[in-house]
């Protein structure tokens, strides 16, 4: 079986809809970014509060990647 490395990196994704869209958004934008998405896990969920209503919900991501580089 080959060895692989993956790397990890934390994302933020938001939406005025709700915390799963936030997630849903910030796993496809980093998926044109980056190749072979492996894992996103949900680290962090918090909202926007503007004159006592929700503006926006935002959902914090830890995303893992192949690693492709060389040394």
């Amino acid at each position: 079986m080959p060895q692989s490395v993956y790397k990890v990196i934390e994302v933020i994704g938001t939406s005025t809809k709700s915390w799963e869209d936030a997630a849903r958004m910030a796993v496809e934008l980093t998926g044109e970014h980056l190749r072979e998405l492996r894992v996103a896990e949900v680290v962090e969920q918090d909202l926007v509060i503007t004159d006592g209503k929700v503006e926006a919900y935002r959902a914090k991501l830890k995303v893992s990647f192949k690693y492709e580089g060389h040394g």
